[in-house]
């Protein structure tokens, strides 16, 4: 049985959400901020930093606008950080489950935040880890999952 929960968004989503080449991403992603949006859902300051960089970077956005997006994004959804319980528990998923460090970041937050799934193109998805579940919202197979957590 899955249950609503507080979740997070990865770094992909909201990239998705400004690209607007993305094609059926970008949509889904924009659908996906807006309904987030109404829910239990929370931003970890290093998604929103990688969004940064990454937009900027692949000059997608001028710094400006990457800004706007952010600062717009922190007046609607909570946003938490890390902690060194988090990065030691990090180290640790990078070794024994074969995360990524920036993956495995972003899952150690997110799970002490209490979240109980990360929407994320990038993780494996269906998997648990520690309580918290990696869905992929552009998998066929997501739509139970993602009706749990925004509530449709």
């Amino acid at each position: 049985m899955t249950v609503r929960g507080r979740f997070s968004l990865d770094t992909n989503i909201l990239v998705y959400a400004v690209d607007r080449d993305a094609g059926e991403r970008h949509r889904r992603s924009r659908e996906l901020i807006e309904q987030s949006a109404r829910c239990d859902c929370v931003l970890t300051l290093q998604a929103l930093a990688e969004f940064f960089h990454a937009t900027t970077r692949k000059t997608l956005l001028e710094p400006e606008r990457a800004s706007v997006f952010v600062r717009s994004w922190l007046e609607v959804f909570p946003a938490i950080s890390a902690n060194e319980s988090d990065l030691a528990d990090a180290i640790d998923a990078v070794g024994e489950h074969r995360l990524s460090f920036g993956d495995a970041m972003l899952w150690a937050a997110a799970r002490q935040a209490g979240c109980s799934a990360i929407l994320s193109e990038d993780m494996q998805h269906g998997r648990r880890l520690g309580g918290v579940e990696f869905v992929n919202p552009f998998s066929a197979d997501a739509a139970t999952r993602l009706g749990a957590l925004l509530d449709t």
